[in-house]
């Protein structure tokens, strides 16, 4: 018994002596910026109506935008079938000129998507190869790349509800938010995991940080603000008012309920954007507990956190009164991203010191 577990000791040492933690660490920081830069050429794509533009989900394919007049012509021709296309279009219509230019947008976020797909997958069988990744992270950094897989689909499926018979002039508001927390969900899972291995570089002893109870509830409280701002970015329900604090010149907007509570508070654009604008104090009480809570033992993040969120509320007023100005509200979407980033890290750190 004892020569089986000394054994097993030497096998686990020299399977640790093999381990690169923050050679990963830094591959998922990489990861982690491309992410974030997904999800601004994401608001551009919505901002910007260019979705709908490209009305097929070709994997290879779709790599090389059209080469040819005659290919550009059909694919205008794929896109004037759709309902925005016939909707928004104006008395004037679309010329191939302003259709290249929403063409651009989605391609660009589909080719990011690869990108990310790509620098995700080879530095991951190059490490599993090596027997680098540390004991107990495998599933972990597996389960990530299922998310960017998922997300792949979750495009698509978010863009075929645009497409065919259908009356949306968009995508769905409801497809488009599981698109965009699933982004940033995988987001925030890079952060944690790359925190994790970083101490693991640091201390081989090191344990991987706890959700805290207190950390979970402000996750959740944040999940909602994210997703009643993918709702509003969905409806295009920052267009409802464009005056601050008041809507319209009221405190609470005229809001129709006739048509039921539940479709009313999932899809009136004037009552989502009061709810975003306002649910957005609740989750700045909840920012601030946290980073107080980790303001001694990790005063970056603390500065990270107010930061973030005192940022976020700026631009999302400009954004507003700007009458939805497609920098300021792509700013708001970025530095919406940075505060899950901030978030994370502050979460971690209080998970850390109960680990």
């Amino acid at each position: 018994m004892a020569t089986s577990a000394s054994v097993s000791r030497l096998f686990a040492a020299h399977a640790a002596s093999r381990a690169r933690p923050r050679a990963i660490a830094r591959w998922l920081w990489i990861v982690a910026a491309l992410v974030v830069t997904i999800v601004v050429v994401g608001g551009i794509t919505r901002l910007t109506e260019s979705g709908l533009s490209i009305t097929e989900w070709n994997v290879v394919s779709g790599i090389l935008p059209p080469l040819s007049e005659a290919q550009w012509q059909a694919e205008f021709a794929k896109y004037q079938t759709t309902t925005q296309f016939r909707v928004e279009s104006g008395p004037a219509g679309m010329d191939l000129a302003a259709f290249k230019f929403i063409f651009f947008w989605e391609w660009f976020h589909r080719i990011l998507g690869r990108v990310i797909g790509m620098a995700y997958l080879l530095p991951l069988l190059f490490f599993a190869a090596r027997r680098a990744i540390p004991a107990g992270y495998g599933w972990r950094l597996a389960a990530m790349f299922g998310l960017i897989l998922g997300q792949g689909a979750l495009g698509w499926y978010m863009v075929s509800s645009g497409v065919g018979e259908t009356d949306l002039t968009s995508v769905s508001h409801f497809r488009l938010a599981a698109h965009l927390l699933t982004a940033l969900f995988l987001l925030a899972g890079l952060v944690w995991t790359a925190r994790d291995l970083v101490q693991l570089a640091r201390d081989p002893a090191a344990r991987p940080a706890h959700l805290t109870p207190g950390a979970a509830l402000v996750g959740a409280v944040l999940f909602v603000q994210l997703m009643l701002g993918a709702w509003v970015a969905g409806l295009d329900a920052g267009l409802a008012a464009n005056d601050w604090p008041l809507m319209n010149g009221r405190l609470v907007p005229e809001i129709d309920w006739s048509r039921g509570a539940v479709w009313t508070l999932t899809h009136d654009p004037f009552l989502i954007h009061f709810l975003h604008r306002w649910w957005a104090w609740v989750a700045v009480a909840a920012l601030v507990w946290l980073a107080r809570s980790v303001r001694k033992t990790d005063r970056f993040a603390s500065i990270a956190v107010h930061s973030a969120f005192g940022t976020m509320v700026l631009l999302g007023i400009a954004t507003v009164m700007s009458g939805v100005s497609l920098w300021i509200a792509v700013s708001h979407q970025l530095v919406g991203a940075l505060t899950v980033v901030a978030t994370t890290w502050a979460m971690h750190s209080l998970g850390r010191r109960a680990a």
